[in-house]
């Protein structure tokens, strides 16, 4: 039986994305953001560009006009259709996780057509621009944003946990459940969450949970937002 609200964790503008879709299903959105997105400039790398790589759709906004026309991998649809509505006109979605974006480059790219940009988060695609490297691709790793986490509950959140609801919780990341879960427990909330279910993009999220007695925790069949979506049908 589907929830009646839904709690989303997950950074702005991404999160009012999120809950737009969640009212066209006729469920409650509650936005509770965890984490701060920060832009930093891009340091263009020196040389011919081959293709841009995106593992997140917050590295989108920081890369500039210029490079709208370049090919974009990303490696999710959500990041392509962000990538699309910035301008850029060439843009091809791995639609799973890191490991297929890897695979769509060697399609894509050959070593020789020149530098691989990926634009990531601070601490973020280190395991992607090596395993790049080793294939032999000349890759520029450039950080262009940083999540920072909020340093409190969000009040929505805090409402619906100490009110009578009991919402499905949406969270995006291992870093992201980790900080929920210690956000909670520091509003004095933590027994809330045994009524709830909560839902991750992926196992990692999910692992993070497993010190607190949820309703279910639930694990999307691939790492993307439809996939967590389709959870709630």
């Amino acid at each position: 039986m589907p929830p009646d609200a839904v709690l989303i964790t997950r950074p702005e503008p991404g999160a009012s994305e999120t809950a737009a879709r969640i009212a066209a299903m006729d469920l409650t959105p509650i936005v509770a953001p965890l984490l701060e997105i920060r832009s930093f400039p891009l340091r263009q790398p020196r040389g011919r560009i081959a293709a841009v790589l995106l593992a997140s759709g917050n590295a989108v906004d920081p890369l500039p006009a210029s490079m709208r026309a370049l090919p974009v991998l990303t490696v999710g649809a959500a990041t392509a259709r962000r990538a699309a509505r910035a301008g850029f006109t060439n843009v091809a979605s791995a639609d799973s996780d890191a490991v297929t974006l890897a695979s769509l480059v060697r399609a894509r790219v050959s070593p020789n057509d020149g530098i691989l940009l990926l634009a990531s988060g601070q601490g973020q695609s280190l395991t992607l621009a090596a395993e790049l490297r080793a294939s032999g691709y000349p890759v520029a790793r450039r950080v262009v944003y940083a999540a920072v986490p909020v340093a409190h509950l969000p009040e929505p959140a805090k409402a619906a946990l100490a009110g009578e609801q009991t919402p499905t919780v949406l969270l995006f990341s291992a870093a992201t459940a980790r900080h929920f879960v210690r956000l909670v427990r520091r509003a004095g909330l933590l027994d809330a969450l045994s009524r709830c279910d909560a839902i991750t993009i992926g196992p990692p999220a999910a692992m993070a949970l497993r010190e607190v007695p949820w309703a279910r925790i639930r694990v999307a069949a691939k790492p993307t937002q439809d996939e967590m979506l389709a959870l709630l049908r």
